[in-house]
């Protein structure tokens, strides 16, 4: 068995793999998604141990979710379904 060293980052930031469809919109978002969650599981944990006050954890998670939705409207992702589809038949 080989022993990977880990970076810092690649410890506080784990990164999943992509399952999905392979498109670059989808893959930002997808990378976009992960940091969110990640973020507000250190919120939540910092709350739950009394380091971050309820209202400011909420706050910051509302911002959080707020720049999220604004990337995803950004990149267009579930605007259309079909458009790809069109474009593909119209070759």
């Amino acid at each position: 068995m080989e022993n990977k060293i880990m970076s810092k980052d690649q410890f506080l930031y784990p990164r999943g793999r992509y399952y999905g469809q392979v498109k670059p919109e989808n893959l930002v978002f997808n990378a976009n998604l992960q940091e969110f969650a990640q973020r507000v599981s250190y919120i939540c944990n910092l709350e739950t141990g009394g380091k971050l006050p309820p209202g400011e954890a909420y706050e910051q998670i509302k911002a959080l979710w707020k720049q999220l939705k604004r990337t995803k409207k950004q990149l267009q992702i579930g605007e259309d379904p079909f458009q790809n589809e069109d474009e593909d038949t119209q070759e």
